[in-house]
């Protein structure tokens, strides 16, 4: 499945939630992440953040799709990272 994950977490928790994302995800923005992923890896990630957080302040929110190709994404203005692999 193809997710886009977004996080809202206190200042001292973003560090750890951001080294996390990165493990699983592409970093697009401050605090967003996209990528391909299967069932048993989503749910790793967010048995993994739910560790991190305090569930009374943050949040740890997932858009999901089958695919990439269901999505139409428009980049206005500079991209964090570009998602192209170079062999």
């Amino acid at each position: 499945m193809y997710i886009i994950a977004v996080y809202d977490v206190g200042e001292k928790r973003v560090a750890k939630m951001l080294k996390l994302c990165r493990k699983y995800l592409n970093w697009i923005q401050n605090s967003v992440f996209e990528g391909e992923i299967t069932e048993v890896k989503l749910q790793e990630l967010q048995y993994k953040a739910l560790e991190i957080m305090d569930e009374k302040k943050d949040s740890f929110i997932c858009f999901k799709s089958r695919q990439e190709k269901w999505l139409e994404k428009e980049i206005i203005g500079c991209e964090r990272q570009t998602l192209d692999n170079i062999l």
